[in-house]
């Protein structure tokens, strides 16, 4: 059962490189109505292998990478036409404005844009072709935690993941093994099961012949993580906790600080051109002061104290916002949406407070009161909190009630549990990309 779809995306990412390459070789042979000898062609090679890195990029900030992507046939067309025209216009900038190449090409980059689409969404289509042919799967999920309902669901309605049917057993059936037995028989080649649950691991023993059979035991925590990319609270616990946080990333943590100072410090400096901006859209409209400071809850339950432009008519104190909120501005709405009044915190991120990347800092008193409600609430204090992260790539807003607080932990710990450069990097993209549909880019 494939449930992680990362030979997929590799496969997109490759295959992505590959076309660009044979693209321009057809480019050069359309345009010029012979084959493009040797010499030509890596002329031409050399300019256009700058872009596409470049182009690459373009793709994993437009989310031609993303998990969603390759389950979105109808959208992928749209994403994949948005990023080349955007591509174009780095190519344009890039042989006019760049001295170091010969060549200046105008009808050889229309060419290739309008060959590089088609090919490349031609290869996409055929990708996702491919990877539904596999024979069906049907599989058993044996629980009694509230994911395994989630997870059949998924694995039913997801066609990604080409399962046949996902049949449900819930820990306290009767006559739990003689059914599952039939199952098998049936065809069921996989069991999903919580090996954390005391009950599973005493029903687990009566099943060890099947293992003969060939069927595949796979933990459901495991397959919830690779699902949803959140680690279920229902997990967590001091067993859970020991396993995954006893290890610090030395290596990882270094390499983070450098970078947050290297990118942090000149972008704090260049955000300095929007102050007076937004110092008059304030100003004007409120006459009110242009930050408010809000304490926060840093690395280690240290109390930091960071900075913002103010989007509302006072302080929220930790309240969660209301739907069209009244305390919001005009202005402050703007500035949410892009936000621009997070600007004065790429300070507090070269000072070492917050970082570029990681769980978003809880104000104090909010932070007190989600600590009594929610058992474990305390660990996401573990590492750096951040500008941006895993939780506000995935949830579509910020949380405004304990349950969706819970939703955003249970990101927090997938992040916390996988961090690393790649998935900083990760979070980078997309949050451009929704930062750039927000503003209409």
């Amino acid at each position: 059962m494939n449930i992680s779809g990362k030979r997929e995306h590799l496969a997109y990412f490759f295959g992505d490189i590959i076309v660009f390459v044979f693209s321009l070789w057809l480019a050069l042979s359309l345009r010029h109505f012979s084959l493009p000898e040797r010499e030509f062609f890596l002329k031409h090679l050399a300019p256009f292998a700058f872009l596409f890195a470049a182009w690459v990029f373009v793709f994993f900030v437009a989310g031609l990478y993303e998990k969603q992507t390759a389950i979105s046939k109808k959208k992928m067309p749209g994403r994949v036409a948005k990023a080349q025209a955007v591509n174009g216009i780095i190519g344009v900038f890039f042989f006019y404005l760049s001295p170091y190449f010969d060549i200046t090409p105008k009808t050889n980059l229309l060419i290739y844009l309008l060959v590089s689409s088609i090919l490349v969404i031609l290869w996409r289509l055929a990708v996702m072709r491919f990877f539904r042919m596999g024979k069906k799967q049907s599989g058993i999920i044996l629980s009694s935690g509230p994911e395994f309902k989630e997870i059949a669901r998924e694995l039913r309605e997801n066609k990604k993941y080409n399962i046949k049917e996902a049949f449900l057993f819930n820990l306290e059936e009767a006559g739990l093994e003689e059914e599952i037995k039939k199952k098998v028989s049936r065809g069921a080649s996989f069991i999903v099961v919580d090996f954390q649950n005391e009950k599973a691991r005493m029903f687990i023993p009566r099943l060890y012949d099947l293992f003969f059979s060939g069927v595949v035991f796979i933990d459901i925590q495991r397959v919830y993580e690779d699902l949803f990319e959140k680690v279920p609270l229902s997990a967590v616990g001091e067993h859970w906790l020991l396993n995954n946080f006893y290890l610090r990333k030395r290596g990882y943590d270094f390499a983070k600080r450098v970078a947050d100072i290297v990118i942090s410090l000149p972008l704090a400096v260049l955000s300095l051109i929007f102050y007076p901006f937004v110092f008059l859209a304030v100003k004007i409209e409120d006459g009110g002061p242009l930050f408010v400071k809000q304490e926060r809850i840093g690395q280690g339950r240290i109390k930091i104290r960071i900075a913002k432009f103010r989007s509302m008519k006072d302080s929220d104190g930790g309240i969660w916002l209301k739907e069209k909120d009244e305390r919001i501005t005009r202005v402050g709405k703007f500035l949410r949406k892009s936000r621009i009044d997070e600007l004065p915190q790429l300070w507090s991120v070269v000072r070492g407070d917050i970082s570029l990347i990681g769980p978003r800092p809880d104000i104090g008193g909010l932070r007190d009161k989600l600590a009594k409600e929610i058992p474990y609430y305390e660990v996401r204090d573990i590492v750096r909190p951040g500008l941006s992260g895993w939780a506000q790539i995935k949830q579509e807003n910020p949380p405004q009630s304990v349950e969706e607080t819970k939703e955003r932990l249970m990101y927090d710990f997938y992040y916390i549990k996988n961090r690393s450069l790649i998935i900083d990097l990760k979070i980078v993209l997309r949050t451009i990309q929704i930062i750039a549909s927000r503003t209409g880019a």
